[in-house]
């Protein structure tokens, strides 16, 4: 849901009502991964995507429908071979779409005493605050029911980095304890993915103390799974290079939504005029722009000076930081020398494999925007396990899991 967080921001902004529909796991060859979506307003409008097409139009009616009922409902969608005209997924892949209705209120149920309108307004006010905080760049998650006793479906909790939380998840306060600081985690590592809270005690057992209640983990009788979105700043794309090779990989960095900074320490060519599309530019020497930064695990350099007394001094430092990719342009002699300048002074052998150099993957890529996207593709590569191989002919996965398995909080299991 966060993909699309600033569409979603400002139908809040302006009152209308909607239904988002969020993937919230999959499984085999689908199209989107947990935390796509697609929204259609009270007036029918549409935004985003759940499928790349497949199941688009009766995700539609669903958020139409859920619109009209005011309750949330989880429908799962796979493929079928024996009818081409059935709703499902052509890849073959499974997945599990949350269909919920965000309404600015909710009407009271006689039935229920005005519990279910509500409820439903203290979730549409944590997915608002959610969708607000992830429109304006704010580290944030926000965490929803998506499998457990009846009435929780849906139920939202937003966690910010600082640890503070609105909203609950509607059981037993252990329950949003525990999922705040799950929570919080998956934000610190800026991930999106479902989580398992169990219920920590045996078919019949109670809690004897306050840490019995903690340890409990849901305490509502079944494991409750959340999908839990994470929300954080774009991730970092430092340049050093102001080169025409540069220009063209500014453009491509922006494309996959790095916040890209280019840095020389020549005034001349580190300029607006060159790098219009640059979110930041520096003039400073390479290295000791590093020096100033904080970094984190999600940022990558490259490096395209290709001149010894500015590369070496930046790859000391860099070869050594957390971070997730060090790519460094040059020819294999220049490469060859370099790395044996790095270590005549020091560097191990274990800190320069992580050079990616000469960088880029082999495309046979001559001109800057090609060179470029080989660049880009060899980051995407690391950055999601792939191989760098045709996918014709291969027998790989065309989508690499990266991540964790889904974890289970608070289990005897």
């Amino acid at each position: 849901m966060l993909d699309i967080a600033e569409e979603l921001h400002r139908w809040v902004e302006q009152g209308r009502e909607f239904a988002v529909a969020t993937v919230v796991a999959t499984n085999g060859s689908a199209p989107r991964q947990p935390g796509a979506a697609l929204a259609v307003d009270s007036d029918g409008t549409a935004i985003g995507s759940v499928s790349g097409g497949c199941v688009e139009g009766a995700v539609y009616e669903l958020c139409q429908q859920a619109l009209q009922t005011g309750e949330p409902v989880l429908e799962r969608f796979g493929y079928s071979d024996e009818d081409a005209f059935t709703v499902g997924l052509t890849c073959g892949g499974i997945i599990d779409i949350l269909v919920q209705p965000v309404r600015t209120s909710a009407p009271a149920s006689a039935d229920d005493g005005g519990f279910a309108g509500e409820r439903a307004d203290s979730t549409a006010a944590t997915l608002a605050a959610g969708l607000a905080a992830a429109a304006s760049g704010e580290a944030a998650a926000i965490a929803r029911v998506i499998q457990g006793p009846a009435g929780l479906l849906g139920r939202a909790l937003l966690v910010r980095a600082d640890g503070s939380h609105t909203g609950s998840l509607g059981g037993h306060p252990a329950l949003d304890r525990t999922a705040v600081e799950e929570t919080r985690a998956l934000l610190d590592a800026g991930r999106t993915t479902s989580l398992e809270i169990g219920t920590g005690f045996a078919p019949g057992e109670e809690a004897e103390s306050d840490d019995d209640t903690q340890r409990s983990g849901s305490r509502c009788g079944q494991p409750v799974v959340l999908l839990v979105e994470s929300s954080v700043p774009a991730p970092r794309m430092i340049v050093f290079g102001a080169i025409d090779f540069a220009a063209a990989l500014v453009r491509v960095g922006k494309f996959l939504n790095y916040h890209v900074t280019v840095c020389d320490a020549r005034p001349v060519f580190a300029t607006r005029t060159r790098f219009p599309d640059a979110d930041e530019i520096v003039v400073d020497w390479p290295h000791r722009y590093l020096d100033s930064q904080q970094l984190d695990s999600r940022t990558v350099l490259c490096v395209l000076t290709h001149d010894a007394k500015f590369d070496v001094p930046l790859l000391e430092r860099a070869l050594k930081l957390p971070i997730a990719y060090v790519g460094a342009m040059g020819s294999r002699r220049t490469h060859l020398d370099r790395l044996q300048r790095l270590r005549d002074i020091g560097l191990t052998e274990l800190e320069l494999n992580r050079l990616r150099s000469p960088i880029g993957l082999d495309l046979g890529a001559r001109t800057p925007e090609e060179t470029a996207l080989s660049i880009a593709a060899e980051i995407v590569a690391n950055r999601r396990g792939g191989t760098g191989i045709p996918l014709t002919g291969a027998h790989t996965p065309i989508h690499h899991d990266t991540g964790r398995p889904v974890g289970r909080i608070g289990s005897v299991a």
